[in-house]
């Protein structure tokens, strides 16, 4: 039985990975579509606007984004044993874990940073964040012992 379940495929880290591939997707559009797609996922104004005038910097920053949430989908993968094994991944999926759980509980003290967001926007993607920092950390927790610890 153990063996068994040591071969299935993590359900919890494959649909962490979607969530991951999904907003790294969503936020390309932001890239591609511009300041009516920073708008409606609570870029804020400001971004919106340099956006819709041509600066580089809402898109660079955003890219980086990109770039984050696509690493972590191949590592929810990768832990998912879905493709190939990547470097570091037990303490790869610990710290995706705790950073979208962190992210999902610490809203209250970012917001004042983001006074343009509105307060539907914290609740709706913090409560998007715990739930995917939540299938991360459960599809971690899961296959811990299978993940090994040759992680050096």
């Amino acid at each position: 039985m153990q063996e068994t379940e040591t071969l299935d495929k993590n359900r919890y880290l494959i649909m962490g990975a979607l969530c991951s591939g999904i907003a790294a997707i969503s936020h390309l559009g932001c890239i591609v579509f511009g300041g009516d797609w920073y708008r409606f996922f609570g870029a804020g104004e400001q971004m919106a606007v340099m956006s819709e005038q041509g600066s580089l910097y809402p898109a660079i920053v955003t890219f980086l984004i990109v770039v984050v949430l696509s690493l972590w989908c191949l590592y929810g993968l990768s832990g998912a044993r879905v493709i190939l094994r990547l470097p570091l991944l037990r303490l790869g999926l610990c710290v995706i874990s705790f950073i979208y759980l962190l992210r999902g509980v610490a809203f209250v003290g970012i917001m004042p940073l983001f006074p343009e967001n509105g307060l539907m926007f914290w609740l709706i993607s913090s409560g998007v964040c715990l739930s995917v920092g939540g299938l991360y950390a459960i599809g971690t927790y899961q296959c811990w012992h299978v993940l090994g610890s040759n992680d050096s």
